[in-house]
């Protein structure tokens, strides 16, 4: 897994934001790739209204909700963001693109999130018939990307995030709708949640991911969950995103991923590069003291995880 990078998506200038250039900055040099103009997808998940709206709010400046900032360059970054998650999702990469996507809605922004990136490439996919596991690894619900695949059962969505916390929802009892029944697994985090917790959550619901046996993986891959973000209050170490890299790569082909949360710029590197080192089968690069959990928060956590292996034990005869 390689990234995929383009200055373009520097144009998205939202100054001091916690969600600004700098993450991107904070890498370094990176080598350039071209990136198509993924304008043509934008409507295999939202509507036409949302999307002019958008257009007039990156002319007039205008910021499309209380968290989402815009700039005059935010709609050229949006568009090819989308772009860059279509090429990594067909290439198997890591598309490092801003404006990050899985809090965006078909008709509305949310969460510093403009078009959703994963939910539209996962879309693309499904339309080819495909079956999609959407992992979405970062701190928060991605309360779009849930929402539109609720009533679906050829796009898996899997979170594991902290509750309660921004937006709401992700309880473990949301399971999906209709024939989406079963196919949407929430594993709600309680806060300090450390790095025990989070890997038993993967473990003991990957099994369910892998008798979707899915074609494809998208990760929304957030990197707000670790000790130092500043947006949560998950306690993840650095060395969980290796291990969470690995244990997809041993389980699953046909991986890619797109960059969602993790705002903490002195972090988010070691974040990122351990993530694609454990998807690569490389050696560590960055290691930190492991991180354990209170008593009581292991006591929530478990009766939350009785509660989802409950909803979607009729669903799975892995659970």
């Amino acid at each position: 897994m390689k990234l995929i990078y383009n200055p373009v998506f520097l144009e998205h200038d939202t100054g001091m934001h916690p969600e600004n250039k700098k993450r991107l900055t904070s890498l370094g040099e990176l080598p350039v790739t071209e990136v198509k103009n993924g304008e043509e997808y934008l409507s295999l998940f939202h509507c036409p209204e949302y999307i002019e709206r958008v257009k007039r709010s990156c002319v007039s400046g205008r910021h499309l909700d209380a968290e989402t900032v815009v700039s005059s360059g935010t709609y050229n970054a949006a568009i090819h963001a989308v772009g860059a998650t279509i090429m990594a999702s067909e290439s198997g990469d890591f598309a490092l693109a801003r404006p990050p996507g899985h809090h965006a809605h078909v008709d509305k922004s949310s969460g510093f999130c403009v078009f959703n990136n994963i939910a539209i490439a996962a879309q693309y996919h499904a339309n080819k018939g495909k079956r999609v596991l959407i992992f979405d690894l970062d701190g928060h619900l991605g309360c779009g990307t849930v929402k539109f695949f609720s009533k679906s059962d050829q796009v898996l969505y899997w979170s594991l995030h902290q509750y309660p916390a921004f937006p709401g929802g992700g309880d473990a009892n949301e399971i999906g709708e209709g024939k989406g029944k079963g196919y949407t697994i929430n594993v709600p985090l309680p806060a300090s949640s450390g790095d025990e917790i989070f890997m038993d959550a993967f473990q003991t619901f990957l099994p369910i991911a892998k008798e979707f046996d899915p074609d494809i993986v998208g990760v929304s891959a957030g990197f707000d969950s670790h000790q130092y973000d500043l947006l949560l209050d998950l306690r993840l170490s650095i060395n969980t995103f290796y291990k969470i890299g690995k244990k997809l790569t041993n389980n699953f082909d046909n991986i890619f991923a797109t960059l969602e949360g993790g705002y903490n710029i002195e972090i988010f590197p070691k974040c990122l590069y351990n993530f694609l080192d454990g998807i690569n089968h490389n050696k560590m690069k960055f290691e930190e003291r492991a991180t354990d959990s209170m008593i009581q928060t292991y006591y929530e956590y478990e009766g939350r995880k009785a509660l989802a292996k409950q909803s979607l034990s009729k669903y799975w005869k892995s659970i």
